[in-house]
C-alpha cells in the first residue's frame, strides 16, 4: 500500500499544466512504461470520467488505484494525487492573508497583472471547453442560452436542468422543444421583467469590496462551506474549470465571505500549482473560515471525486451506456459552457480597467491560445506576475 501512495505522490508532485497534461502523464506512466493497463482500458476510462462531474484526473487515479489495491487503494491513490497540490495551496493561504500580501499596497500592479492573466486563462478554457462540447446548433443554443441566463442572474440549477431536459427531449419531438423554449423565455421575462433581470445580474451586482479588508467581508459557517464545496464537486461537468461560476456565486456573490479580486488571486496562485485546478477550492475555503474552514472545503469538493471511483463506478458505467442518459448530461455540460463563460464577462470587467490591465490580458490570451506546452498555465501566470513586479519597480 506504501508503494502505491508514494506512487500517486509523485504524480502529484509532476501535475503541471492542467488535467490534459495530466492525463498524459498518467497514460505515459500507467499505459506505456508500467502497463498497468491497455490502452483501450485507459479510454473507455478517460471517457466516462470526462461525462461524469469532477476533476478527471483525480478521478482517474482514484480508479486506478482501486483496481489496483481495492477501496484503500483507491483512497490512498487519490490522497497521494492531491495531497501536493493541498499542502502548497494551504501555505500560499496562510501567507496571503497573515502576511499582508492581501493588503495591496505596493503589490496592486502585481495582483493586477496575475488577475489579467487569470481572466485569460478562464476564455481560454471556455474555447477548449466549448470545442469540445457544442457539437451542433441544440447543444449551441443551450450554451448560449445557459451564457444569457447567467447575465440576467437566472439560477444556476434551473439553468443546467434547462440544458439537459431540453437535449433530452430534442431527440425524440424537436418542434416540441422549440415550443417549450419559447413558452419559458416568456414565462422568464413575463415573471422578472427584462429589465429585473439584469438588475440582478452578476453584471450589476456591486463588488463586495474593492480593498481586501477583512472587515467588509462575512465569516461563513463551516456548514456553508461544506454545502459550497460539495455542490460544486457535484456540478464540475466538463473539467475543473467549470466549479468557477459555482464557488464565485457562493463565495463572492452570496455568501460575502471574499472579494472578485480575492477569488481571482486565488485562482491565479493555484495555476501556478502542481495540482488540479479544483484545488483553489482550498483558498476558497480559506478566505471562509481559516484552517478549518479550507479542510471543510476541500474534503466537500472533493469527496464525489473520491466516492464515484471506489463505489459506483461499475453501475455508473453501465448507466452511461443509455444513450438518453448521456443526452441529458450532453445537454448540463452544454449550459455549464454557459455559465463559465458568463461568469467570464462579469470577472473580465471587473479586472481589466485600464490599458495596463487589457495589454497583460490581450497577451496572455494569445499565448494561451497559440501555444499547447503542458506548463504554458504556469508560465503565463509567473509571466504576468513578473510583469507587474517591474511595473512596480518602474513606478
Amino acid at each position: 500500500m506504501s508503494a502505491l501512495f508514494l506512487r500517486f505522490l509523485k504524480f502529484g508532485a509532476m501535475a503541471w499544466g492542467g488535467p490534459m497534461a495530466q492525463i498524459a502523464m498518467l497514460r505515459r506512466s500507467l499505459v506505456e512504461e508500467q502497463h498497468w493497463v491497455s490502452s483501450e482500458h485507459f479510454n473507455r476510462i478517460l471517457a466516462l470520467y470526462q461525462v461524469l462531474p469532477g476533476p478527471e484526473a483525480h478521478e482517474m487515479c482514484v480508479y486506478f488505484g482501486t483496481l489496483a489495491r481495492g477501496r484503500i487503494g483507491g483512497l490512498l491513490a487519490g490522497l497521494g494525487f492531491m495531497l501536493p497540490g493541498f499542502l502548497l495551496i494551504l501555505v500560499l493561504s496562510w501567507a496571503y492573508f497573515h502576511l499582508g500580501l492581501d493588503l495591496r499596497g505596493n503589490l496592486s500592479l502585481l495582483f493586477a497583472a496575475a488577475q489579467a492573466a487569470v481572466i485569460a486563462l478562464i476564455v481560454r478554457a471556455v474555447h477548449r471547453i466549448g470545442s469540445h462540447v457544442l457539437l451542433n446548433p441544440w447543444l449551441w443554443g443551450i450554451g448560449v442560452g445557459s451564457f444569457l441566463g447567467q447575465l440576467m442572474g437566472v439560477h444556476f440549477a434551473v439553468l443546467l436542468t434547462c440544458g439537459g431536459l431540453i437535449y433530452f427531449i430534442q431527440r425524440f419531438n424537436p418542434t416540441l422543444t422549440v415550443v417549450l423554449l419559447v413558452l419559458c423565455f416568456a414565462g422568464l421575462v413575463g415573471s422578472y421583467g427584462i429589465y429585473g433581470l439584469f438588475d440582478s445580474s452578476p453584471l450589476t451586482q456591486p463588488v463586495v469590496v474593492d480593498a481586501l479588508g477583512s472587515e467588509a467581508l462575512r465569516q461563513a459557517s463551516l456548514a456553508a462551506l461544506f454545502w459550497s464545496g460539495l455542490k460544486a464537486g457535484l456540478l464540475t461537468f466538463g473539467g475543473a474549470y467549470t466549479v468557477i461560476p459555482f464557488l464565485q456565486r457562493d463565495a463572492v456573490s452570496q455568501g460575502a465571505w471574499m472579494s472578485n479580486a480575492q477569488f481571482m488571486d486565488g485562482i491565479a496562485l493555484s495555476g501556478l500549482l502542481p495540482a488540479p485546478l479544483i484545488i483553489f477550492s482550498t483558498f476558497v475555503g480559506y478566505a471562509g473560515g481559516g484552517l478549518a474552514g479550507a479542510i471543510v472545503m476541500t474534503v466537500a469538493i472533493f469527496l464525489p471525486a473520491f466516492v464515484l471511483p471506489i463505489l459506483i463506478h461499475e453501475p455508473l458505467d453501465r448507466l452511461l451506456h443509455d444513450t438518453r442518459i448521456r443526452d441529458f448530461l450532453d445537454g448540463i455540460t452544454a449550459a455549464v459552457v454557459g455559465l463559465i463563460a458568463g461568469t467570464a464577462v462579469a470577472l473580465l470587467m471587473a479586472a481589466v480597467k485600464d490599458a495596463y490591465t487589457a495589454a497583460v490580458f490581450l497577451v496572455s490570451a494569445g499565448l494561451l491560445f497559440y501555444s499547447n506546452h503542458r506548463l504554458i498555465v504556469p508560465l503565463v501566470i509567473a509571466g504576468a506576475a513578473v510583469v507587474g513586479a517591474f511595473a512596480m519597480a518602474v513606478t
